[in-house]
């Protein structure tokens, strides 16, 4: 069997009545654990194989990952005749704490790491399809799991100082107000620096390599001048707050470049801010910021 949930199915199939109550679960289900792009991406192809079998399951997450799911304290050991550990390594507190908890079911794991495999983590499963660890590896379900359509990156670079402009910064109130909002938007987000750094591998060490970063974003989210400034000549969309009361080089920059996604902090809120997005992520806004580029100095 080349797929690793074949000799899954097979073995929750192999018995009598089949299996009445499955339960799903992996490192993403610990309160302590993590929760990795590819570990709900082997879980989504879990799931996927799950559901072509027509064999009924819940998932159990992470409360602090997703507070309103199923977690692992609501899932009761006695509802469920068979669990499934999906993706990362057998080895650890948590999953010998999971074998206690539901010792009455028949306990299977699938892409998974073995790091020894005499370890009561590993032996406690009756079925275990490793990624690596014994045998010949196999690929990672990750690599196979459907994805949705890919969202708009956004580079998000805020300022928190500027302390010369004394009692009008609004700084940390509009920067709470972007991530806050920013957060609840389906993207993905890439905290970003304008400051230039040789020794910081962090951070880029020249102008040029700045502006290779951000054109590889789709959008640019930022409180700074030059956020603003270096994003349209990277031909970027730029949603600029200016973070200073009453406006100050934010917006006069905006102005300058007659760039209208700009706001002020005296004027920033949701609804405005959701209004520019959408325009800055349409062809309108695309198109504009690639005028402004191609109105840019010379690059060499």
């Amino acid at each position: 069997m080349n797929d690793p949930m074949d000799q899954v199915l097979a073995t929750l199939r192999d018995h009598p009545d089949g299996p009445q109550r499955l339960l799903v679960t992996g490192w993403f289900s610990f309160e302590d654990g993590e929760v990795t792009a590819g570990d709900v991406l082997a879980l989504r192809a879990a799931e996927a194989a799950l559901d072509r079998a027509g064999l009924a399951h819940d998932t159990a997450w992470s409360a602090g990952f997703r507070p309103g799911a199923l977690h692992l304290e609501g899932a009761r050991p006695e509802d469920y005749d068979s669990l499934l550990f999906v993706c990362g390594p057998l080895h650890g507190a948590q999953i010998r704490a999971l074998h206690r908890r539901y010792a009455r079911c028949r306990r299977l794991a699938v892409d998974v790491s073995v790091v020894d495999p005499d370890a009561c983590e590993v032996t406690g499963f009756e079925l275990v399809v490793a990624r690596d660890g014994t045998g010949s590896p196999r690929a990672d379900l990750s690599a196979r799991a459907r994805v949705g359509p890919l969202p708009p990156v956004v580079g998000v670079i805020l300022t928190a100082g500027q302390g010369e402009y004394g009692a009008a910064r609004r700084h940390e109130t509009v920067s709470a107000l972007l991530e806050k909002w920013v957060a609840g938007r389906d993207c993905a987000r890439v905290p970003a620096e304008t400051r230039l750094d040789s020794r910081d591998w962090r951070l880029c060490a020249t102008p040029e390599q700045f502006l290779a970063l951000a054109g590889s974003w789709s959008l640019i989210l930022t409180t700074r001048l030059h956020g603003l400034v270096l994003g349209l000549r990277a031909g970027v969309p730029v949603l600029a707050v200016d973070p200073v009361a009453g406006g100050a080089k934010v917006s006069a920059q905006a102005r300058a470049l007659r760039w209208p996604a700009a706001l002020s902090a005296d004027a920033v809120d949701e609804r405005a801010l959701d209004r520019w997005w959408d325009w800055c992520l349409s062809p309108a806004g695309r198109n504009a910021a690639r005028r402004r580029a191609r109105q840019a100095g010379p690059r060499g």
